[in-house]
């Protein structure tokens, strides 16, 4: 069900494939483009502020800067983010974050 919000808010990255070939584009940007646009500046905003509860988060979405550059990594995090919401949603709890767990290798932070 979460990969099914996340679809719903358009953060997940359009198909177009025929036969053997897969291709992957764009993300679909289906959904309510309001909602779509609040979890991505959210992940905008973890990226850049380094909340001390979201460290988690931050380094995950780093190391995925890292290999894959950092628009990706931002609609990667604000998918991440979406299916948090909605497990938060659905068990009626508050959000309490893991401790981050510090990657064997120091991680570049973005440019903004």
């Amino acid at each position: 069900m979460p990969h099914q919000v996340e679809a719903y808010l358009g953060l997940v990255p359009r198909e177009r494939s025929s036969g053997e070939s897969l291709r992957r584009g764009p993300i679909t940007k289906a959904g309510h483009s309001r909602v779509r646009w609040l979890v991505i500046q959210a992940a905008v905003s973890i990226l850049r502020r380094r909340p001390p509860t979201a460290d988690a988060l931050r380094n995950w979405a780093l190391r995925i800067a890292v290999r894959r550059g950092k628009h990706m990594a931002v609609v990667a995090l604000a998918r991440r983010l979406a299916g948090i919401l909605y497990a938060l949603l659905r068990d009626g709890t508050v959000y309490e974050p893991c401790p981050a767990q510090h990657p064997a290798r120091p991680v570049a932070a973005l440019s903004t």
